[in-house]
Protein backbone atom coordinates (compact mmCIF):
# COMPACT_ATOMS: atom_id res chain seq x y z
CA UNK A 1 0.00 0.00 0.00
CA UNK A 2 2.70 2.48 0.76
CA UNK A 3 3.98 1.74 -2.28
CA UNK A 4 1.06 2.44 -4.52
CA UNK A 5 0.80 5.60 -2.70
CA UNK A 6 4.32 6.94 -3.18
CA UNK A 7 3.85 6.14 -7.00
CA UNK A 8 0.93 7.77 -6.76
CA UNK A 9 1.91 10.80 -5.58
CA UNK A 10 5.18 10.61 -7.95
CA UNK A 11 2.75 10.20 -10.78
CA UNK A 12 0.73 13.06 -9.37
CA UNK A 13 3.95 15.52 -8.84
CA UNK A 14 5.25 14.89 -12.35
CA UNK A 15 1.26 15.88 -14.00
CA UNK A 16 0.79 18.78 -12.90
CA UNK A 17 3.61 20.63 -14.06
CA UNK A 18 3.04 19.21 -17.31
CA UNK A 19 -0.41 20.31 -17.36
CA UNK A 20 0.96 23.73 -16.13
CA UNK A 21 3.72 23.77 -18.93
CA UNK A 22 0.77 23.03 -21.47
CA UNK A 23 -1.81 26.19 -20.26
CA UNK A 24 1.50 28.55 -19.90
CA UNK A 25 2.78 27.73 -23.82
CA UNK A 26 -0.57 28.33 -24.49
CA UNK A 27 -0.92 28.87 -27.86
CA UNK A 28 2.11 27.67 -29.74
CA UNK A 29 0.06 27.53 -33.24
CA UNK A 30 -3.41 28.67 -35.20
CA UNK A 31 -6.25 28.41 -33.38
CA UNK A 32 -9.61 27.99 -35.31
CA UNK A 33 -12.55 30.08 -34.69
CA UNK A 34 -15.66 27.62 -36.36
CA UNK A 35 -18.22 30.46 -37.62
CA UNK A 36 -21.50 27.37 -38.34
CA UNK A 37 -22.78 30.27 -41.11
CA UNK A 38 -22.29 31.24 -44.35
CA UNK A 39 -20.01 33.97 -44.88
CA UNK A 40 -21.93 37.33 -44.81
CA UNK A 41 -24.19 36.05 -42.13
CA UNK A 42 -24.37 37.87 -38.27
CA UNK A 43 -21.92 35.32 -36.81
CA UNK A 44 -19.29 35.85 -39.69
CA UNK A 45 -19.88 39.44 -39.71
CA UNK A 46 -18.91 39.98 -36.19
CA UNK A 47 -16.63 36.83 -36.18
CA UNK A 48 -14.01 38.08 -38.83
CA UNK A 49 -12.79 41.36 -36.93
CA UNK A 50 -13.14 39.40 -33.56
CA UNK A 51 -10.49 36.83 -34.62
CA UNK A 52 -8.09 39.38 -35.95
CA UNK A 53 -8.31 41.28 -32.69
CA UNK A 54 -8.13 37.85 -30.84
CA UNK A 55 -4.50 37.05 -32.75
CA UNK A 56 -3.10 40.24 -31.28
CA UNK A 57 -4.12 39.54 -28.40
CA UNK A 58 -3.04 35.89 -28.41
CA UNK A 59 -0.01 36.12 -30.58
CA UNK A 60 -1.08 33.10 -32.88
CA UNK A 61 -3.59 33.23 -35.98
CA UNK A 62 -7.42 32.93 -35.18
CA UNK A 63 -8.37 31.40 -38.48
CA UNK A 64 -12.37 31.56 -39.07
CA UNK A 65 -13.29 28.73 -40.56
CA UNK A 66 -17.18 28.66 -41.97
CA UNK A 67 -18.88 25.23 -41.81
CA UNK A 68 -22.02 26.11 -42.39
CA UNK A 69 -25.39 23.43 -43.07
CA UNK A 70 -28.37 22.25 -41.25
CA UNK A 71 -29.17 25.29 -39.55
CA UNK A 72 -25.77 26.01 -38.06
CA UNK A 73 -25.97 22.49 -36.43
CA UNK A 74 -23.33 21.39 -38.36
CA UNK A 75 -20.57 23.57 -37.82
CA UNK A 76 -21.82 24.10 -33.61
CA UNK A 77 -21.85 19.96 -33.83
CA UNK A 78 -18.02 20.09 -34.92
CA UNK A 79 -17.29 22.22 -32.33
CA UNK A 80 -18.86 20.50 -29.47
CA UNK A 81 -16.76 17.15 -30.21
CA UNK A 82 -13.53 18.90 -31.10
CA UNK A 83 -10.46 18.24 -28.84
CA UNK A 84 -10.63 20.65 -25.62
CA UNK A 85 -7.28 22.14 -26.00
CA UNK A 86 -8.13 25.53 -26.66
CA UNK A 87 -7.25 25.51 -30.42
CA UNK A 88 -11.21 25.53 -31.73
CA UNK A 89 -13.58 27.97 -30.64
CA UNK A 90 -16.79 28.52 -31.52
CA UNK A 91 -18.60 31.82 -32.65
CA UNK A 92 -22.24 30.63 -32.09
CA UNK A 93 -25.40 32.54 -32.50
CA UNK A 94 -28.61 32.41 -30.15
CA UNK A 95 -29.72 29.11 -32.47
CA UNK A 96 -27.38 26.97 -30.36
CA UNK A 97 -30.03 27.20 -27.56
CA UNK A 98 -32.56 26.18 -30.28
CA UNK A 99 -31.37 22.92 -32.38
CA UNK A 100 -30.84 20.26 -29.58
CA UNK A 101 -34.67 20.86 -28.42
CA UNK A 102 -35.70 20.62 -32.16
CA UNK A 103 -34.34 17.88 -33.08
CA UNK A 104 -36.05 16.06 -30.17
CA UNK A 105 -39.33 17.15 -31.20
CA UNK A 106 -38.81 16.48 -34.83
CA UNK A 107 -38.18 12.54 -33.37
CA UNK A 108 -34.09 12.86 -33.87
CA UNK A 109 -31.38 12.37 -32.06
CA UNK A 110 -29.78 16.02 -30.97
CA UNK A 111 -26.08 17.01 -32.86
CA UNK A 112 -25.08 17.80 -29.71
CA UNK A 113 -25.94 18.90 -26.32
CA UNK A 114 -25.65 22.41 -24.23
CA UNK A 115 -23.39 21.17 -21.61
CA UNK A 116 -20.83 20.19 -24.08
CA UNK A 117 -20.13 24.18 -24.59
CA UNK A 118 -17.93 26.31 -21.99
CA UNK A 119 -18.85 30.15 -22.38
CA UNK A 120 -16.24 32.47 -23.21
CA UNK A 121 -17.80 35.84 -23.72
CA UNK A 122 -20.97 37.34 -25.61
CA UNK A 123 -20.05 39.96 -28.27
CA UNK A 124 -23.36 41.08 -29.59
CA UNK A 125 -26.98 40.58 -28.49
CA UNK A 126 -29.84 42.23 -30.79
CA UNK A 127 -33.59 42.29 -29.99
CA UNK A 128 -35.53 40.99 -33.26
CA UNK A 129 -37.89 43.70 -35.06
CA UNK A 130 -41.22 43.52 -36.33
CA UNK A 131 -41.28 45.07 -39.62
CA UNK A 132 -44.15 44.91 -42.45
CA UNK A 133 -44.03 46.69 -46.10
CA UNK A 134 -44.67 50.62 -45.53
CA UNK A 135 -47.57 50.48 -47.63
CA UNK A 136 -49.45 47.99 -45.48
CA UNK A 137 -52.57 49.21 -43.52
CA UNK A 138 -50.82 49.10 -40.19
CA UNK A 139 -48.77 52.00 -38.56
CA UNK A 140 -48.15 51.00 -35.56
CA UNK A 141 -47.96 47.43 -33.66
CA UNK A 142 -51.39 47.93 -32.06
CA UNK A 143 -53.01 48.11 -35.10
CA UNK A 144 -51.45 44.87 -36.40
CA UNK A 145 -52.40 43.04 -33.35
CA UNK A 146 -55.79 44.01 -33.38
CA UNK A 147 -56.17 43.45 -37.08
CA UNK A 148 -54.67 39.90 -36.97
CA UNK A 149 -56.81 38.58 -33.72
CA UNK A 150 -60.45 39.07 -36.02
CA UNK A 151 -61.56 36.06 -37.15
CA UNK A 152 -60.25 35.62 -40.92
CA UNK A 153 -58.03 38.14 -40.91
CA UNK A 154 -54.70 36.28 -41.49
CA UNK A 155 -51.03 37.20 -43.31
CA UNK A 156 -48.25 35.40 -43.92
CA UNK A 157 -44.90 35.96 -42.33
CA UNK A 158 -41.54 35.06 -43.38
CA UNK A 159 -38.33 33.62 -41.98
CA UNK A 160 -35.08 31.97 -42.70
CA UNK A 161 -35.87 28.41 -41.39
CA UNK A 162 -38.29 26.08 -39.33
CA UNK A 163 -37.10 27.26 -35.84
CA UNK A 164 -34.93 29.77 -37.00
CA UNK A 165 -33.94 33.25 -35.18
CA UNK A 166 -36.90 34.73 -37.23
CA UNK A 167 -39.34 31.91 -36.96
CA UNK A 168 -39.27 31.93 -33.27
CA UNK A 169 -40.00 35.32 -32.32
CA UNK A 170 -42.77 35.00 -34.56
CA UNK A 171 -44.15 32.48 -32.90
CA UNK A 172 -43.64 33.88 -29.73
CA UNK A 173 -46.00 36.98 -30.37
CA UNK A 174 -48.35 34.73 -32.25
CA UNK A 175 -49.04 32.38 -29.27
CA UNK A 176 -48.92 35.06 -26.98
CA UNK A 177 -51.43 37.61 -28.57
CA UNK A 178 -53.72 34.78 -30.57
CA UNK A 179 -52.48 36.31 -33.58
CA UNK A 180 -53.94 34.71 -37.05
CA UNK A 181 -50.69 34.24 -39.11
CA UNK A 182 -48.51 31.64 -41.48
CA UNK A 183 -45.03 30.84 -41.59
CA UNK A 184 -43.65 30.83 -44.71
CA UNK A 185 -39.64 29.70 -44.66
CA UNK A 186 -37.22 30.49 -46.59
CA UNK A 187 -33.54 29.51 -46.89
CA UNK A 188 -31.82 32.76 -45.46
CA UNK A 189 -32.58 36.32 -44.02
CA UNK A 190 -31.79 38.12 -46.80
CA UNK A 191 -34.56 35.81 -48.92
CA UNK A 192 -37.02 36.68 -46.53
CA UNK A 193 -36.45 40.09 -46.71
CA UNK A 194 -36.40 40.04 -50.34
CA UNK A 195 -40.55 38.53 -50.23
CA UNK A 196 -41.69 41.25 -47.89
CA UNK A 197 -40.29 43.71 -49.93
CA UNK A 198 -41.30 42.28 -53.37
CA UNK A 199 -45.05 41.47 -51.47
CA UNK A 200 -45.02 37.44 -50.98
CA UNK A 201 -45.16 38.10 -47.39
CA UNK A 202 -46.58 40.83 -45.00
CA UNK A 203 -44.52 40.57 -41.98
CA UNK A 204 -41.18 39.42 -40.61
CA UNK A 205 -39.15 39.55 -37.85
CA UNK A 206 -35.31 39.93 -38.06
CA UNK A 207 -32.11 41.71 -36.60
CA UNK A 208 -32.06 45.54 -37.54
CA UNK A 209 -28.96 45.19 -39.08
CA UNK A 210 -30.84 43.27 -41.89
CA UNK A 211 -33.58 46.17 -42.55
CA UNK A 212 -32.59 48.60 -41.26
CA UNK A 213 -31.24 50.16 -44.60
CA UNK A 214 -34.81 49.51 -46.15
CA UNK A 215 -36.45 51.36 -42.99
CA UNK A 216 -34.23 54.48 -43.38
CA UNK A 217 -34.95 54.30 -47.19
CA UNK A 218 -39.11 54.01 -46.35
CA UNK A 219 -38.94 50.41 -47.69
CA UNK A 220 -40.69 49.00 -44.87
CA UNK A 221 -41.82 49.67 -41.43
CA UNK A 222 -40.66 48.96 -37.91
CA UNK A 223 -43.59 48.45 -35.56
CA UNK A 224 -41.81 46.98 -32.67
CA UNK A 225 -38.84 44.65 -30.81
CA UNK A 226 -38.32 41.73 -28.88
CA UNK A 227 -35.82 43.94 -26.57
CA UNK A 228 -35.79 45.61 -23.41
CA UNK A 229 -36.15 49.76 -23.58
CA UNK A 230 -35.43 51.43 -26.94
CA UNK A 231 -33.34 50.58 -29.61
CA UNK A 232 -30.75 53.17 -30.27
CA UNK A 233 -31.25 52.99 -33.87
CA UNK A 234 -34.86 53.11 -33.53
CA UNK A 235 -35.79 55.36 -30.85
CA UNK A 236 -39.64 55.40 -31.68
CA UNK A 237 -40.58 51.60 -31.38
CA UNK A 238 -41.71 50.05 -28.78
CA UNK A 239 -40.34 47.01 -27.05
CA UNK A 240 -43.30 43.82 -26.47
CA UNK A 241 -42.87 44.74 -22.69
CA UNK A 242 -44.37 47.94 -23.42
CA UNK A 243 -47.28 46.25 -25.56
CA UNK A 244 -47.97 43.92 -22.65
CA UNK A 245 -46.31 41.09 -23.34
CA UNK A 246 -43.53 41.05 -21.13
CA UNK A 247 -42.59 37.15 -21.78
CA UNK A 248 -42.02 38.00 -25.66
CA UNK A 249 -38.64 38.50 -25.77
CA UNK A 250 -35.78 37.58 -27.85
CA UNK A 251 -32.53 38.61 -29.10
CA UNK A 252 -29.98 37.56 -31.63
CA UNK A 253 -26.93 37.48 -30.16
CA UNK A 254 -23.59 36.17 -30.60
CA UNK A 255 -21.02 34.55 -28.47
CA UNK A 256 -17.68 33.08 -28.08
CA UNK A 257 -17.42 29.21 -26.79
CA UNK A 258 -15.06 26.67 -26.45
CA UNK A 259 -15.54 22.63 -25.76
CA UNK A 260 -16.12 21.54 -21.92
CA UNK A 261 -13.38 20.41 -20.58
CA UNK A 262 -11.03 23.19 -21.97
CA UNK A 263 -8.37 23.84 -18.99
CA UNK A 264 -9.05 26.57 -16.92
CA UNK A 265 -5.95 28.82 -17.46
CA UNK A 266 -6.72 28.66 -21.56
CA UNK A 267 -10.64 29.51 -20.85
CA UNK A 268 -8.99 32.54 -18.35
CA UNK A 269 -6.20 33.47 -22.17
CA UNK A 270 -9.60 33.38 -24.25
CA UNK A 271 -11.59 35.51 -21.97
CA UNK A 272 -8.79 38.16 -21.63
CA UNK A 273 -8.55 37.87 -25.15
CA UNK A 274 -12.07 38.04 -26.19
CA UNK A 275 -12.62 41.31 -24.02
CA UNK A 276 -9.93 42.64 -25.08
CA UNK A 277 -11.17 42.32 -28.76
CA UNK A 278 -14.31 43.65 -27.37
CA UNK A 279 -12.85 46.65 -26.79
CA UNK A 280 -11.00 47.67 -29.11
CA UNK A 281 -12.04 50.82 -31.66
CA UNK A 282 -11.49 48.89 -35.10
CA UNK A 283 -14.03 46.00 -33.51
CA UNK A 284 -16.74 48.12 -32.32
CA UNK A 285 -16.83 50.34 -35.01
CA UNK A 286 -16.65 47.55 -37.96
CA UNK A 287 -19.43 45.76 -35.69
CA UNK A 288 -21.26 49.00 -35.73
CA UNK A 289 -21.26 49.75 -39.14
CA UNK A 290 -23.10 46.63 -39.54
CA UNK A 291 -25.80 47.71 -37.44
CA UNK A 292 -24.79 45.37 -34.48
CA UNK A 293 -23.69 47.68 -31.71
CA UNK A 294 -20.94 45.63 -29.45
CA UNK A 295 -22.76 44.99 -25.87
CA UNK A 296 -20.17 42.57 -24.32
CA UNK A 297 -20.73 40.19 -21.24
CA UNK A 298 -17.72 38.18 -19.38
CA UNK A 299 -17.81 34.29 -19.07
CA UNK A 300 -19.73 34.54 -15.70
CA UNK A 301 -22.88 37.14 -16.94
CA UNK A 302 -22.70 35.44 -20.04
CA UNK A 303 -23.23 31.98 -18.56
CA UNK A 304 -26.04 33.55 -16.71
CA UNK A 305 -27.73 35.53 -19.80
CA UNK A 306 -27.54 31.99 -21.43
CA UNK A 307 -28.44 29.94 -19.12
CA UNK A 308 -31.91 32.23 -18.84
CA UNK A 309 -32.58 32.69 -22.49
CA UNK A 310 -31.39 29.09 -23.66
CA UNK A 311 -34.45 28.37 -20.68
CA UNK A 312 -37.19 30.44 -22.73
CA UNK A 313 -36.36 29.43 -26.24
CA UNK A 314 -36.56 26.31 -25.50
CA UNK A 315 -39.99 26.32 -23.62
CA UNK A 316 -40.86 28.48 -27.02
CA UNK A 317 -39.96 25.56 -29.11
CA UNK A 318 -42.01 23.05 -27.19
CA UNK A 319 -45.08 25.56 -27.61
CA UNK A 320 -44.64 25.38 -31.30
CA UNK A 321 -44.27 21.95 -31.34
CA UNK A 322 -43.02 19.72 -34.48
CA UNK A 323 -43.04 21.66 -38.17
CA UNK A 324 -42.44 20.03 -41.53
Amino acid sequence: MKLIRVIAAAALAFALPATAGAADTWPSRPVTMIVPFPPGGVADTVGRPVAEAMSRSLGQPVVVENRAGAGGGIGMAAAAKAAPDGYTILMALSSISIIPEADRILGRAPMYRLDQFEPIARITADPTVLVVAADSPWKTAQEFIEALRKPGNEISYGSSGNYGTMHVPMEMLRLAAGLNMVHVPYSGAGPAVVALLSGQVQALSTGPASVLQHIRAGKVRALAHWGEGRLAALPDVPSMQELGYPSVKFAQWSGIFVPTGTPPAVIERLRQAAREAANDPKVREVIQGAGSPVLYQDAPEFRQYWQEDAAAVTEAVRKIGKVE
